[in-house]
């Protein structure tokens, strides 16, 4: 199972890929890796056909099922989301993925 969390940015908004990729994401390993997390993409939007990225910022967190997810987050969940406003002022949209291929 895939956890995709999406940050898309509205006008104004800003987002610290610095603090993201040297602060929150070696947090998540720490937290979230004792408790399930397999492997972790961070995708960096750099444009789209025609004009900018639909999103900032997508990284994708793999646990073997959404029970584990839930244990990791009803453990850990504060900590990961309490780091948000440290690098966004933007809320992630979160979504829940079977992988196919």
């Amino acid at each position: 199972m895939i956890v995709s969390v999406i940050y898309a940015l509205a006008p104004g908004q800003t987002f610290n890929l610095d603090y993201y990729m040297n602060s929150h994401i070696p947090l998540v390993g720490s937290l979230l890796g004792p408790c399930g997390l397999k492997s972790t993409q961070v995708l960096h939007g750099t444009g789209a056909p025609g004009g900018a990225a639909a999103a900032e910022l997508i990284a994708l967190l793999e646990f073997e099922s959404l029970d584990v997810f839930g244990a990791a987050m009803e453990k850990h969940g504060a900590a990961v989301l309490g780091d948000i406003p440290n690098f966004t002022d933007a809320q992630p949209s979160i979504q829940f993925n079977e992988k196919l291929a």
